[in-house]
C-alpha cells in the first residue's frame, strides 16, 4: 500500500486530495492545523497528523516512511506581510525538502503557482519555459518562485520532484476564488474592468489532483519540471461570473471600471493599509486587478505531452458541483 503524506489537507486543495488518496485505497496521512477539519478528515480515511511545518523537526518527522510527498500547504491571498509569506512557503517547503531527502521519499509533488507570470500586461498561451516578469507581482508570487527554486535544486541533488501552476483552482470546498466574488457581489458589485473582457484560465480541483497523480507515474527523467495546469477553456471574465451567479440563483451586481481606475484605486486602498492597522486585506489590491482584468491563458501543452494530463471535468460541469456544494451550505 503506497504511503502518502498531504501537506496542507485541511485546506481546500489538500482536502481533495487526501479524500481521493484515501477511496483510492492509500494509507494517507493529512497534515493540517484546523483540528476540526482534521477530524472530518479522519472519518474519510485519512490519518490526521497536527502540526506546523515552519518547525523544521515537526516537517522531517511527517516525511519519515512515506513513499510520496504532496505540498500542497502554502499562505496564499494576494496580501499580506512578506516574512509571513516567507516563513510559510520558503521555510516551510524547504523542511518538507529536506524531510524527504533525510527519509528517502520516492517522490515530492510540490504545489507552485501561476502567480508567478502575473504583468500589468495581456499575455496568452504562456509556456513554462518563457521568460518571467522582472519583478514578482506581490509576495506570495515571489515566495512560491523561491520554493520553486528550493525544490528544483533538490531534484538536482537527486529528490525526484514535480511542480504544477495551477491556475484558478475552484470546486466544491472553495473557500477563496469564488467566495471573494460572492462577498464582493454582496458588498459593491463584483468589478468588471474595462467591460469584463479579460480572458482567463480556471481549473477544477478534481483536474488538479489528476494532474498530482500523473506526476506520481511520470518518468524520473522529467524530475524538476514544472507544468501549467488548467482546464483549457479560458472564458472572458463576463461570462465566468454571469454562468456562476446564474447556476447559484444570486442576482449579479456588477460595477463598470477602467482598469486604470480600478488599478489607482488599489493602489490607493494598499497605502491606506500599509499605513494604518488595519487588518484583514484591501477590499481590491493590485495584484487582485490585474488577475480580474487584464487577460491571461497558459498553455498546458508540456503537462499534456509529458504527463498525460487531460481536463477530465470540464469548467461547466465544475461550476455545477460547485454550486450544487454552495447551496448545500447555506
Amino acid at each position: 500500500m503506497t504511503k502518502a503524506l498531504v501537506t496542507g489537507a485541511t485546506g481546500f486543495l489538500g482536502r481533495h486530495t487526501a479524500r481521493r488518496l484515501a477511496r483510492m485505497g492509500w494509507e494517507v496521512y493529512a497534515q493540517g492545523r484546523n483540528p476540526e477539519q482534521g477530524k472530518q478528515l479522519e472519518q474519510e480515511g485519512a490519518v490526521f497528523l497536527a502540526g506546523d511545518l515552519r518547525d523544521p523537526e515537526t516537517a522531517y518527522g511527517f516525511c519519515r516512511g512515506m513513499d510520496v510527498v504532496f505540498h500542497c500547504a502554502a499562505l496564499s491571498s494576494p496580501w499580506g506581510k512578506y516574512k509571513e509569506f516567507y516563513t510559510c512557503n520558503v521555510e516551510a517547503t524547504s523542511h518538507i525538502v529536506e524531510g524527504c531527502k533525510r527519509h528517502g521519499v520516492g517522490r515530492l509533488v510540490h504545489i507552485s503557482t501561476p502567480s508567478v507570470y502575473s504583468s500589468q500586461r495581456p499575455r496568452f498561451g504562456i509556456r513554462e519555459s518563457d521568460p518571467l516578469p522582472g519583478r514578482p507581482a506581490n509576495a506570495y508570487a515571489a515566495t512560491k518562485l523561491i520554493a520553486e527554486q528550493v525544490v528544483r535544486q533538490a531534484a538536482r541533488e537527486g529528490l525526484t520532484s514535480f511542480m504544477l501552476r495551477p491556475r484558478a483552482i475552484f470546486g466544491p470546498l472553495d473557500n477563496a476564488l469564488f467566495p471573494r466574488l460572492l462577498a464582493a457581489n454582496e458588498s459593491k458589485g463584483v468589478p468588471l474592468m474595462n467591460g469584463g473582457a479579460a480572458r482567463l484560465d480556471l481549473t477544477c480541483v478534481e483536474n488538479v489532483v489528476d494532474a498530482m497523480l500523473l506526476c506520481c507515474e511520470a518518468p524520473v527523467s522529467a524530475s524538476g519540471s514544472v507544468y501549467n495546469i488548467t482546464n483549457g477553456e479560458p472564458l472572458r471574465f463576463e461570462e465566468l461570473v454571469t454562468r456562476l451567479f446564474s447556476l447559484l440563483g444570486v442576482p449579479l451586481h456588477t460595477r463598470r471600471l477602467p482598469y486604470p481606475v480600478a488599478y489607482t484605486a488599489a493602489a490607493l486602498m494598499e497605502g491606506i493599509y500599509k499605513v494604518l492597522p488595519i487588518p484583514g486585506e484591501p477590499l481590491l489590491t493590485r495584484y487582485s486587478a490585474a488577475a480580474l482584468g487584464i487577460s491571461q491563458t497558459l498553455d498546458i501543452t508540456q503537462a499534456r505531452e509529458q504527463l498525460g494530463y487531460q481536463p477530465r471535468i470540464t469548467t461547466d460541469e465544475g461550476l455545477r458541483a460547485f454550486a450544487e456544494w454552495w447551496r448545500e451550505q447555506q
